[in-house]
């Protein structure tokens, strides 16, 4: 039995010498970060970058979508998500557009000021293009009363014309008159 113990004392010296003279690394302690939501900033923006590959059908279809997760929970996220998708929408009615976004933007105490200042920035968008609208549709209204009034104008001077004519023939043809006559008292 001291044989068997002098050998297990042994043993455990020779382990020891070698766990000093040669250690073994330590197992590296590899920290996987834990999974973090997006921020809405960067929701919306990766829904803004969706957005952009849609044709006109699937954006529709994109709204109508939208516009049942906005019903069903109406918060400010879902509202500007559909705000961002009728703003992307080349038919879009810009009045729906701040009807969706205005209370987001005017919200006092917003839960989100990333959402607010998106909910903010489609809120001026929708201001300006309709300002746009606006202004085109009343430089086309005044290019239609120009191009009446350069119609009116041309016919007028046509009409002058046509008369100015018809009044150098009456001249031409008394000038002759007057040619002829005073060859026949000179006769």
């Amino acid at each position: 039995m001291k044989r068997g113990l002098a050998a297990l004392s042994l043993l455990a010296g020779i382990l020891a010498g070698c766990a000093v003279l040669d250690p073994a690394p330590a197992p590296a302690v590899v920290t996987v970060p834990a999974e973090r939501a997006p921020s809405s900033a960067e929701e919306l923006v990766a829904y803004l970058a969706r957005l952009r590959t849609l044709d006109e059908p699937a954006l529709i279809l994109e709204i109508s979508r939208q516009r049942e997760f906005a019903r069903q929970a109406p918060n400010g996220l879902n509202r500007v998500k559909l705000g961002l998708a009728l703003a992307a929408a080349p038919q879009a009615d810009d009045a729906d557009l701040l009807a969706v976004v205005e209370p987001v933007a005017r919200d006092s105490a917003p839960s989100d000021a990333d959402v607010q200042a998106m909910a903010s920035f489609l809120q001026h968008l929708a201001i300006e293009r309709r300002r746009l609208k606006e202004g085109a549709a009343a430089a086309g209204a005044r290019s239609r009363d120009d191009r009446k009034a350069y119609e009116s104008q041309r016919q007028r001077a046509d009409t002058l014309q046509e008369r100015n004519a018809q009044l150098q023939q009456k001249l031409d043809a008394l000038t002759n008159l007057e040619k002829s006559l005073s060859g026949r008292r000179g006769n």
